[in-house]
Formats: C-alpha cells, sequence, structure tokens
C-alpha cells in the first residue's frame, strides 16, 4: 500500500492509505502558460481534447481566435465536477499518444488535473520519464518538479529512481524536485536523505548534502542527524556542504549547533571551518561549554579561526584568567598581528599601562556646575567682591 502523509502539524505525518499527499497548493503554480486553452467553453474542452472535433471557435467577447486539440488537453482540469473522470481517461490516453506533441501537452496539463483526480497519472508520468523522445522526457522532467511537493508519497519511488539515473539532466532535475519536496514536506526529505547520505557514489551524497540546510531545523532530531553524519562523511565537500547549516543551528537550535561546531572545529577543511567561524560567533559565550571552545580554538592551526576566537577571549574570560591565557598563547603565536592583540590583553594597564591607561580606571570627578546667571558663583568658588558692592557696604574708598 502507497503511504499518504497528512500534515496535522509541521513535525509529524500521520500515514494513512493512499497515493496522494493532501496539502493547500496554488494552482495557479500548477497550471500551463497562458494561452486559448484558458478561453474555451467547460462543455467543448473534452471532445475538443479526444480529438473528435478539430478545432474550437473561442467567442469574440471572450477574447476570439480558434482553440486546438493541444489547447484542450491543457483545459481538462476546467471541466465540471461530474466531467472529471472522463478528463482523467482522456489525459491517460493522451499521456500513451503516439503523437509526441500530444504527449507533452498531456505532461503540460497534468499537474492541475492531478489535484482534482489523480489516479493513475503518476504512474503514466513514471513511464513518460523513460520516453524514446527528448522532448517528452523534458516535459515530464518538468512536470515531476512541480507534482513531487505536491504527492510526496506518490513520487517517492519515482524521485528514488530519478535521482540514482546516470543522466546527468535526470539526476539534476529530481534533485530540484526534492529539494522543493523537502520545503513543503521536510519529513519526505528527510526519507531520501537519510538513504543519499550512505549511498557509495560521492555525486549523490555531494547532491544531497545541499539539500541539508532546507531540513536541518525543521525536522527535530532527525534533521540534526542527517548534518551530523554528513560533517563526518569522508569527502570534504559534502562535510562543506553540511557546515552550512550550522549557522542556521546556531539561531534556532543552540544547543544542538554547539555539539556539532565542537566536532567540526578539528576539520581539516578550511571550509568547514569557515562556517564554523560564522556560528560560533552566533553562541551565549557565557555558556561554559562554548568558552572553552573559545579558549581551544585559540590554540588552533587555522589562523582564521584562531584569530576569531582570540578576538573573543575577552569576552568570555576577565581580570587575571584573561591575563594568563593571552601570556601562554603569546608563547607560541607566531604571526604578529595576533602577537599584538594577545600582547594587549596580557598587560594590566592598572599597573603597567601608560598614564592615560591608567586615568581609565579612575573614578571620575563629580560634575562641577557652571555660572548659569552673571554673578553667580560656581560651586565651591570664594565671592569676589565688586566696586559697586564696596560702595553699598558703606566703607570709605581709599583715595589711592
Amino acid at each position: 500500500m502507497t503511504r499518504r502523509y497528512v500534515a496535522r502539524d509541521p513535525r509529524t505525518w500521520k500515514k494513512i492509505g493512499s497515493s496522494a499527499a493532501s496539502v493547500d497548493v496554488n494552482i495557479q503554480g500548477l497550471l500551463p502558460g497562458d494561452g486559448v486553452w484558458e478561453r474555451i467553453p467547460k462543455h467543448e474542452v473534452i471532445a475538443l481534447a479526444k480529438g473528435e472535433v478539430s478545432s474550437v471557435q473561442v467567442s469574440r467577447g471572450r477574447g476570439g481566435s480558434f482553440a486546438v486539440r493541444v489547447d484542450g488537453i491543457l483545459a481538462l482540469h476546467m471541466v465540471i465536477e461530474r466531467n472529471l473522470d472522463e478528463a482523467r481517461e482522456v489525459m491517460l490516453d493522451c499521456l500513451d499518444d503516439d503523437d509526441e506533441e500530444i504527449r507533452v501537452a498531456a505532461l503540460r496539463g497534468l499537474p492541475p488535473l492531478a489535484l482534482k483526480r489523480h489516479d493513475g497519472l503518476l504512474q503514466c508520468l513514471s513511464d513518460r520519464l523513460l520516453d524514446e523522445s527528448t522532448l517528452v522526457c523534458q516535459a515530464a522532467r518538468e512536470c515531476l518538479t512541480l507534482v513531487a511537493p505536491v504527492f510526496p508519497s506518490g513520487c517517492e519511488e519515482i524521485l528514488r529512481r530519478e535521482l540514482r539515473r546516470e543522466e546527468k539532466n535526470h539526476r539534476k532535475n529530481a534533485f530540484a524536485a526534492l529539494k522543493l519536496t523537502a520545503e513543503s514536506w521536510p519529513e519526505a526529505g528527510c526519507l531520501h536523505l537519510d538513504e543519499l547520505i550512505r549511498e557509495d557514489d560521492v555525486d549523490l551524497r555531494r547532491r544531497g548534502s545541499r539539500i541539508l540546510r532546507t531540513i536541518a531545523t525543521r525536522h527535530g532530531s532527525t534533521g540534526w542527524d542527517l548534518v551530523g553524519w554528513s560533517l563526518e562523511d569522508e569527502d570534504s565537500q559534502v562535510r562543506r556542504n553540511a557546515s552550512g547549516s550550522l549557522l542556521q543551528l546556531a539561531n534556532a537550535e543552540p544547543a544542538i549547533a554547539t555539539i556539532l561546531i565542537e566536532a567540526a572545529m578539528q576539520d581539516d577543511d578550511s571550509g568547514v571551518r569557515k562556517s564554523v567561524i560564522k556560528a560560533l560567533k552566533r553562541l551565549d559565550m557565557r555558556n561554559p561549554r562554548v568558552s572553552k571552545m573559545i579558549v581551544d580554538g585559540a590554540r588552533s592551526r587555522d589562523y582564521n579561526l584562531r584569530k576569531a576566537c582570540i578576538e573573543h577571549l575577552s569576552v568570555v574570560m576577565t581580570g587575571e584568567d584573561l591575563r594568563n591565557a593571552a601570556a601562554e598563547l603569546l608563547r607560541q603565536e607566531t604571526r604578529s598581528d595576533l602577537r599584538k592583540r594577545l600582547s594587549s590583553l596580557a598587560r594590566d594597564v592598572e599597573i603597567v599601562g601608560t598614564e592615560d591607561e591608567k586615568n581609565r580606571f579612575l573614578a571620575p570627578l563629580d560634575k562641577v556646575e557652571g555660572e548659569d546667571v552673571e554673578g553667580t558663583p560656581r560651586s565651591g568658588e570664594i565671592p569676589v567682591r565688586r566696586e559697586h558692592d564696596k560702595q553699598k557696604s558703606g566703607r570709605p574708598h581709599s583715595e589711592d
């Protein structure tokens, strides 16, 4: 029995027996491009799609022009409810038609009709992906990209096969469809990625690891495990792709990110360490585990990682601890810019600093109020008696 996943909660799928997924979809994204098919009267669509009539004239009120059989096939999803089963049968016939132009049109019209009546259509899509016609195969690949995110269960086996096809176009398109599927249904993405990261084919692991960012923070422990396993892959490109998820995890799941970053700090690949630096800056520096990572990272052989950790030493340490740690690191540091920074951290400026540096640690003086009104003395000043004040006092003035 084919599984069906119905979204009840963003992190939970319930499996029930069916081949289609219950999901809210914007049908506009599944429709063929604009064309005369949009203006065909509904009651004439099926006859035109069957080829029972060669063309249908569209009234001037609807824009005029003539619609042909291809237009009728594209419009099959527009028929009224009671004619949908017949429309599905017509679509199935068109998908197996001898004329490749009809098969291509059927593949373009399949996605919107599948939302209403999907039985048998996905199996025909699978067959058309193996079609001998290059044009039909291309149309089938484009169709898969549209329907896989809507029908993750119905397209599960199709995707599994296409992801492993040797033909580059098929594989590339399948991974594009998987990425879109993972965005809509993280559980479906995890299902495929869990298989892909175990493949012997390194290309499959590399392509799969690029999609990890899509599911890293959206499916709990399953997504975290996939990132962690990929960070241990023997291929550096797989590890580098996986490390791109660390920044997202640091923002959303800092506890998990701390564990993964701690392991990735020792990676030999510079690209992995670059991602580690970005993610490390987002962690809580008050966390003892993070503080230890900063101190250990200050001894790293990688210059960029060492520099980033040295810059954060003053955040995770203070006082005598900071000076001692900086002095110890200074003994083995060879880069001039880092030695200069460590030297400044190792100095106790209150004792050996310059006069200006020492003054920064002195308590500021109380603010001295200025004269707001003329004649009002500043705080702490002894008032000076002026000439006219002496006259008012009645004392004799010196003739000198």
